[in-house]
């Protein structure tokens, strides 16, 4: 049975941001540690602006060995790197560029190709740089993600195609809204990795919140955020207060200077 998901509210996003940064830190150094490299995907959205702006402020930059951080992204927007759609181009402005983080570290999606030549490319990349036995799946260190009001995360949106894939890494995945076009990975990459760390702010998120983290257990669930359960791995939901207001048992408020 996959372990149960570990909830977390903060008073506000930005004290959830500094939660953010703090496990970032932890399970960073932890890879390091073991294994002298970090593997991260990062995810789009908004939340994610304000946790690079912290993690390249110079009181928790200085905390990690950022040359041995491999930055990978769990989806992207089929839009060229320079576009202000792209997850790739927030990134780099907010974090890579300010921590100074060299080419060879930052494993990007390239959006401005085809979807399908981009999804496969980006899988060749993957099996290449987290090379594990033939047969399975790579396993990140940190997978971080958001969801959206409608429930889907990465690019991972209801009802598509990319949802049932059980074997590829990496997908065309397709928005009902803004730039449609996307590449995604999948379920199995996601629920692999060691951590999963999902970053939800907001009263518009707080019905779909309610419904995916007190679903009875063996019922179905149309939200793509519920299908992340991971095989081994720790699944956090850090959520602010908006975000957890519909919950009927609400977990004590944690502060982001808790170890998770």
């Amino acid at each position: 049975m996959p372990p149960a998901p570990e909830l977390h509210t903060f008073a506000d996003a930005q004290e959830l941001v500094q939660a953010a940064a703090h496990l970032f830190l932890q399970v960073g150094r932890r890879a390091i540690a073991k294994r002298s490299r970090f593997l991260v995907a990062l995810s789009g959205g908004s939340t994610p602006n304000a946790l690079y702006a912290t993690l390249a402020s110079p009181h928790i930059a200085q905390r990690l060995d950022w040359a041995k951080v491999h930055f990978f992204f769990g989806d992207e927007r089929c839009v060229p790197a320079e576009h202000p759609d792209s997850n790739f181009g927030l990134a780099q402005a907010m974090l890579f560029a300010p921590l100074h983080i060299p080419h060879s570290s930052i494993h990007r999606i390239r959006g401005e190709d085809p979807p399908d030549a981009a999804a496969i490319r980006y899988e060749t990349l993957l099996r290449r740089l987290t090379a594990g036995p033939e047969g399975q799946w790579p396993m990140f260190d940190l997978i971080l993600l958001g969801m959206g009001d409608d429930g889907h995360t990465a690019s991972l949106f209801p009802g598509t195609p990319a949802l049932g894939e059980s074997t590829r890494w990496v997908v065309p995945g397709y928005a009902p809204q803004g730039t449609r076009s996307r590449i995604t990975i999948t379920l199995g990459v996601i629920n692999h990795a060691s951590v999963i760390l999902f970053l939800v702010t907001g009263h518009n998120k707080a019905g779909v919140v309610q419904r995916i983290l007190e679903n009875s257990a063996g019922e179905p669930s149309p939200y793509p955020a519920a299908m992340v359960r991971p095989e081994h791995g720790r699944l956090l939901w850090y959520l602010d207060r908006a975000a957890a207001s519909e919950l009927t048992t609400t977990p004590p408020p944690s502060t982001s200077k808790e170890d998770p």
